[in-house]
């Protein structure tokens, strides 16, 4: 599925690919139109077809994923109502195993991620997961969602990579999509990002597993780096 042999640098998404996005979609889906609602004298219903419109209409930009912009837009605290439901915040399978694997044999790993700093800062804390790789990038600092070529351009900038040695996973298939656009010479999808729902379709051209076992054992194969001293 990927050939570890040949890499240096290894690109994490966050959501849906590190950690279980059915937090995410259920405070999007579920918890965001409750509390709306309620704030607006709403039925839940009509609450929701509301958002949904909303945030349909920002698909694809960085806006989507701004808590900034959609606590402005809404005048309602979205890092505050995060994390009322923050307990939902989990690793998905595998993955402690698959990051301290990708340490020991030396790889570079970055999470790179739309979410905006606010959130990544919670789920940071109740996670821990910086501790597990070695740099964390926000779209948001760099101005343009992972889905914009300009944003790998601008990733290079700040975390300087080969992209003929570099792995880019992802539970998305736009953004995979730019990142081979951008050169990136390996893709690994993630199809199964929310642990509540059933898993994605596999894309034609992009290499999918449901879980990072799938993976492990080929990873596990390679050799690791001499340990410093």
């Amino acid at each position: 599925m990927v050939n570890w042999s040949t890499l240096d640098t290894v690109f994490l998404d966050m959501d849906g690919t590190l950690l279980d996005l059915h937090f995410d979609n259920h405070f999007w889906l579920e918890h965001l139109p409750l509390r709306y609602a309620q704030k607006n004298n709403l039925q839940p219903q009509v609450a929701k077809q509301q958002l949904m419109a909303l945030i349909m209409a920002q698909r694809g930009s960085l806006n989507w994923y701004c808590t900034d912009y959609w606590s402005n837009q809404l005048s309602m605290d979205i890092n505050g109502l995060k994390a009322e439901v923050g307990e939902r915040v989990s690793y998905r399978p595998h993955v402690r195993a698959f990051l301290c694997s990708l340490r020991e044999r030396g790889l570079y790993t970055v999470i790179a991620t739309n979410c905006h700093p606010d959130p990544l800062a919670m789920k940071l804390e109740r996670t821990g997961l910086d501790t597990l790789v070695d740099d964390i990038v926000s779209s948001h600092q760099l101005g343009k969602p992972k889905e914009d070529p300009a944003f790998w351009q601008a990733l290079h900038r700040v975390t300087p990579y080969d992209r003929s040695r570099t792995l880019m996973v992802d539970d998305s298939f736009p953004v995979l999509e730019s990142a081979a656009k951008a050169g990136i010479a390996q893709l690994l999808a993630v199809l199964a990002p929310d642990s509540q729902q059933p898993a994605n379709r596999a894309h034609p051209q992009i290499t999918g597993i449901h879980d990072f076992d799938e993976v492990l054992p080929q990873l596990q194969k390679q050799r690791p780096l001499p340990s410093a001293g």
